[in-house]
């Protein structure tokens, strides 16, 4: 069993057995949040392997099954299923537990407005980076999406993501070397800015928020249109 596989099996086992734990019951929201995650995966799957064309990242075969498809290794397939649902267990553990642990109205619409326009600034500053460029305008973009659609999801991802990192620094850590001898994935340095925390690059903190906030708001349009059709 290849290491990166390992790692997305251990990152999935705790969240997908406490789904079923009998307060929070994740599963409930299965018919919602699953296609969300579907809905993503196909995204940024697309996104991976355009890139991953383009040689701006590249997978290590020592680390995978060497199943691969459009050049992706079939983990990076599950990473996509995998990781997000993690998160959205998390997200929602924490949500249930804390339901007071959000921004105010005020806060999230202030953040929201000046992240979004920071990271259009910053993309625009460095547009020769593709990575750089392209994840700090697809950020914005979800992030405004979201506000839009799923005001309350924002309030408390907002306040949640600061928490999210701590696993995401663990799993992206190993995964781009931290650890370990050689990286399971890696960048071509001419699409990044360099800049790391550990062995991962600064860019995919920002990656990261767009990948887990997108699944979160499609389950939340999801699940609110369902409920407008049955009481209709």
């Amino acid at each position: 069993m290849s290491l990166y596989l390992i790692i997305l099996l251990i990152s999935l086992a705790g969240p997908l057995a406490l789904s079923f734990e009998k307060n929070l019951r994740l599963y409930r929201r299965w018919k919602y949040l699953l296609p969300a995650i579907l809905i993503t995966m196909v995204i940024f799957v697309t996104w991976d392997i355009i890139f991953t064309h383009m040689g701006y990242w590249f997978f290590n075969p020592i680390y995978n099954s060497g199943i691969y498809i459009q050049k992706l290794p079939l983990e990076e397939y599950l990473f996509f299923l995998v990781i997000p649902y993690a998160c959205a267990f998390s997200f929602y553990a924490v949500q249930f537990h804390f339901p007071k642990f959000r921004l105010s109205e005020q806060w999230t619409k202030m953040l929201t407005f000046l992240i979004a326009a920071a990271s259009v600034s910053i993309s625009l500053f460095f547009k020769e980076l593709t990575y750089t460029f392209v994840v700090l305008l697809v950020l914005p973009v979800v992030l405004l999406l979201s506000y839009c659609f799923a005001r309350e999801v924002v309030q408390y991802y907002l306040a949640i993501y600061p928490i999210l990192l701590v696993p995401f620094f663990i799993i992206n850590g190993i995964l781009t070397g931290t650890g370990i001898e050689q990286a399971v994935f890696d960048y071509n340095p001419e699409a990044i800015l360099g800049t790391r925390i550990f062995s991962i690059p600064i860019e995919d903190m920002f990656y990261n928020f767009s990948l887990l906030l997108l699944p979160l708001t499609l389950t939340h349009i999801f699940e609110t249109r369902f409920k407008k059709t049955k009481n209709a």
